[in-house]
C-alpha cells in the first residue's frame, strides 16, 4: 500500500471510541485455538459472542471523517488514506485498487482482495511477493491455504537492549517446549483466545540463574515465551525468502508495485487526496490506475 494525504487538517479532530472489527480469519482462528487447547488437555474457552466487545480510542478528523490518523515509523503523522494496490509480475498492470483509512493495517484487506481478483478475472496465481508489513501469522496461513508460494520481506524484531533475543530460546517441535540459553526447559502453560501459546519457565530454577537479568524482569522470576498456533506457517514462508527462487521473486516487487506507486506519485498527483470521503478518493485512485494501465498497454502494443 501507499499513503495519500487526506484533505484534512491534522490538528482538527475529536477523540472517539471505535469498536474493534472482527477479521475474516477469526472463525478459523477460534477453531485452531479450540483444537490446540484440546490437544493440550485444556478446557475450551467461552465463545467470542460471550466475550465483551473491545474498543479503542482513535482520532477522528472533523473535516474528513473517513480518513484515518496514521502513525508509522519513518512516515509523516496525520490523516491519510491508504491505497492497497496489486500488480501482475509480468507486465506491471494494476489488477486491483482498494482504498481504506490510513489507520488500517496493510495485512487486513489483503486476502479478501486476492480472492476477489481470482473470482473476477480467473487468475491462475502461483506466487505473491509482499513487504515485511504483511508478515503476520494469519496472512501466512491464508497464503498456504491457497497453495501459493509467498515471499515476504524481513523486519528486525524489536529487542530490549541487554536481554536475550527470542531466537536464542530454541523450540523443540517434537516435545513442544523451549530451551533457554542456560539449558532449562520452558514448558507449555496455556493457549490464549488471541491464538498464542504461552510457555512458562520454572521460577524456582530461574531465581538462581546467573543470566536472570538478561532473561526477564518479572516479579515472580518467570520467563514467558509466546508462540502463535500458526507460527509454523510463518516459519515456512520466512524460509522462502532465503531461497534463490524467493530472492528472484522478491526483487520483482520493487520493479513492479513500487515502481507503479512511484509513477503515480511523480506524474499523477498521488501524494494527496484530491477529494474528501472514501468513495471519492476511491474514484481518484481508480482513475489514476486506469491512466497508468493505458500507458502500459500502449507501450506493450507499440
Amino acid at each position: 500500500s501507499t499513503h495519500l494525504k487526506a484533505n484534512a487538517n491534522k490538528n482538527k479532530h475529536i477523540k472517539v471510541q471505535a469498536q474493534t472489527e472482527r477479521q475474516a480469519y477469526m472463525d478459523e482462528l477460534d477453531k485452531s485455538v479450540e483444537q490446540d487447547r484440546l490437544d493440550h488437555g485444556k478446557k475450551p474457552l467461552a465463545s467470542r459472542s460471550e466475550a465483551p466487545n473491545k474498543s479503542r480510542e482513535i482520532k477522528q478528523s472533523t473535516t474528513d471523517k473517513d480518513s484515518g490518523y496514521m502513525v508509522r515509523d519513518n512516515k509523516p503523522k496525520g490523516f491519510f488514506y491508504l491505497d492497497h494496490r496489486t500488480v501482475d509480475a509480468r507486465c506491471n498492470i494494476i489488477t486491483d485498487v482498494h482504498v481504506t483509512a490510513g489507520n488500517v493495517h496493510d495485512s487486513v484487506p489483503y486476502l479478501a482482495r486476492l480472492d476477489r481478483q481470482v473470482q473476477r478475472f480467473g487468475f491462475n496465481l502461483q506466487h505473491v511477493g509482499l513487504d515485511a508489513g504483511y508478515f503476520t501469522a494469519a496472512l501466512c496461513k491464508g497464503i498456504e491455504d491457497r497453495n501459493l508460494y509467498g515471499v515476504m520481506g524481513y523486519r528486525r524484531p524489536t529487542h530490549k537492549k541487554g536481554y536475550f533475543y527470542k531466537n536464542q530460546y530454541v523450540y523443540d517441535e517434537t516435545q513442544d517446549l523451549y530451551t533457554c540459553p542456560q539449558g532449562q526447559n520452558i514448558f507449555y502453560r496455556t493457549t490464549t483466545r488471541e491464538g498464542y501459546r504461552q510457555y512458562h519457565s520454572d521460577a524456582n530454577v530461574c531465581q538462581h540463574c546467573p543470566d536472570l537479568t538478561r532473561c526477564t524482569n518479572s516479579q515472580n522470576h518467570t520467563k514467558v515465551i509466546t508462540r502463535h498456533v500458526w507460527e509454523d506457517s510463518k516459519d515456512r514462508i520466512n524460509e522462502h525468502r532465503l531461497t534463490d527462487k524467493g530472492k528472484i521473486l522478491y526483487a520483482r516487487r520493487k520493479e513492479t508495485v513500487e515502481r507503479s506507486f512511484a509513477d503515480a506519485k511523480q506524474l499523477h498527483g498521488y501524494r494527496y487526496a484530491q477529494f474528501r470521503g472514501k468513495h471519492k478518493v476511491q474514484m481518484q485512485c481508480l482513475m489514476t490506475a486506469a491512466a497508468q494501465n493505458m500507458k502500459k498497454i500502449a507501450l506493450m502494443a507499440a
